[in-house]
């Protein structure tokens, strides 16, 4: 069934899909490589800004490309199969299955932090529980539609409740003259000796929490009047993410020295610690409910990815399978949690966000660049909304920058989600463009057998039985 968002049910989702588990991981990151907190709290602003540029940018794509679908929709219209093919590849390899990796270690962490308060949470029992959370919701997702969505409704709960305790608290202590590290000869204290270097992986660890302010390109299709709802979602939106966040990070600093921010595994556990009392156990409690939520979300969207692709024919046809009782795209959803689950067992939180943030950024950037190319190529095309070359122009310096550098410090962790894009280009050409492959390589029957599944059909009496004619 066809949905519609209106203007007021647009600029609410945006800023909750925004506001996401990242505020309660990535302030530690960020504070590292910035180096001080009045720059830490610079980036946080800086960032709201870059994502607004990119965000208007967005905005004349989705108007002028009127596709549901995003980055991936864009890219392939504009620049053609196979550099479509290897965002989707870094997606279905790299974005979600990271991402996902990393809300469920700051899921796992949160939990058990409260058991471990004077030491990290052992390495197999974060692991441990944060694969037993992804094969759970896995499962939920498998089962049925309904009860993922429900679950994403009540606990988005969760994610509220602790940012607006962490603000509230925080302002309490700064009206009570607690804000020494606030000070600005105080602030501008630099821990370590920053870079341009250190700088460019700061706001790799802030866009981590950003990620999310594309999410309306995913339902163009489906909101009333974009042309003046996705700039208004935007000018609203983004503004209010930036405040909120910037406040939580000046709420933390309102109880903690930078010191203490950096040595704690949870950031919001240790500021309810110190100021909350018998009723600290309310902020863990709230951010495991933000993240068991958020991995429930990534699930979703990431499976209907692998669901998208699957239909345009850049992932095997197994993926753009449903179940036949309960519509839920099982292939696909198990291919997630499979890559997440093997991404937990081969790295730490903060080297995750850095090599998720930075295949993000790349993957922003080429879209972008694809406005200027396609205003060259098709410079008659009717363009809704129209933004200044000096948008996309400022956003892509921008972006050369912070990729140049972030490489340049981080050329390990960088460089692999790189070279993970690039072996998709061979990928491609074997998978895609190869049309007479032989009828041993494809799975697409077996999956059909253990799966239950089939091609979705808007007539149940067209449903196919599962033989191996109906392969293909």
């Amino acid at each position: 069934m066809r949905w519609a968002l209106s203007h007021s049910f647009t600029i609410l989702p945006n800023s909750c899909n925004i506001i996401g588990s990242g505020i309660f991981i990535s302030p530690k990151g960020v504070l590292d490589h910035a180096g001080s907190v009045g720059f830490s709290l610079i980036v946080w602003v800086l960032g709201g800004g870059i994502c607004a540029l990119g965000s208007l940018c967005y905005a004349e794509l989705g108007v002028t490309i009127p596709k549901s679908g995003g980055d991936y929709s864009y890219v392939t219209e504009i620049f053609g199969g196979l550099v479509g093919f290897l965002l989707l590849w870094s997606a279905v390899l790299i974005m979600y299955p990271t991402t996902l990796a990393v809300i469920a270690l700051t899921f796992s962490n949160y939990v058990l932090q409260p058991a471990f308060p004077n030491c990290l949470p052992p390495y197999i029992a974060t692991r441990l529980l944060s694969t037993t959370c992804v094969m759970f919701l896995t499962w939920v997702n498998c089962s049925s539609v309904r009860w993922g969505t429900r679950i994403q409704d009540i606990f988005t709960v969760g994610k509220l409740l602790a940012l607006v305790l962490i603000i509230v608290v925080g302002m309490v202590q700064i009206a009570n003259g607690h804000y020494d590290a606030l000070e600005p000869q105080t602030a501008f204290e630099f821990i370590k000796d920053p870079s341009v270097g250190q700088i460019a992986l700061a706001f790799l660890q802030a866009s981590f929490a950003y990620s999310g302010w594309n999410f309306l390109n995913y339902v163009t299709e489906e909101v009333v009047e974009p042309r003046k709802n996705l700039p208004r979602a935007i000018y609203i939106s983004i503004p209010l993410v930036t405040l909120v966040y910037t406040l939580t990070n000046i709420a933390y600093f309102s109880s903690m020295s930078p010191q203490e921010l950096l040595d704690s595994n949870a950031v919001a556990v240790t500021f309810g610690e110190k100021l909350l009392g018998v009723f600290s156990w309310v902020m863990p409690i709230s951010v495991a409910l933000s993240t068991f939520g958020g991995i429930n979300g990534y699930l979703f969207t990431s499976s209907r990815l692998c669901f998208s692709g699957a239909r345009e024919g850049h992932l095997p046809y197994l993926l753009a399978m449903i179940h036949l009782k309960s519509c839920t795209p099982i292939p696909a959803l198990l291919v997630c949690c499979t890559a997440t689950i093997v991404i937990l067992c081969i790295g730490d939180t903060h080297n995750l966000i850095n090599y998720v943030s930075f295949i993000n950024y790349l993957s922003y950037g080429v879209t972008i660049a694809g406005l200027l190319y396609y205003r060259w190529k098709k410079p008659k095309l009717v363009r809704p909304i129209k933004v200044n070359l000096l948008v996309p122009c400022s956003y892509l310096v921008f972006w050369a920058v912070l990729l140049g550098f972030s490489l340049y410090s981080e050329p390990v962790v960088c460089g692999m989600g790189l070279v993970i894009m690039l072996t998709g280009v061979p990928i491609y050409f074997i998978g895609v463009q190869w049309k007479n492959k032989p009828h041993w390589i494809s799975t697409t029957y077996l999956g059909q057998r253990l799966c239950y599944v089939v091609f979705p059909q808007d007539d149940p009496s067209e449903i196919q039985p599962l033989t191996e004619k109906s392969e293909l």
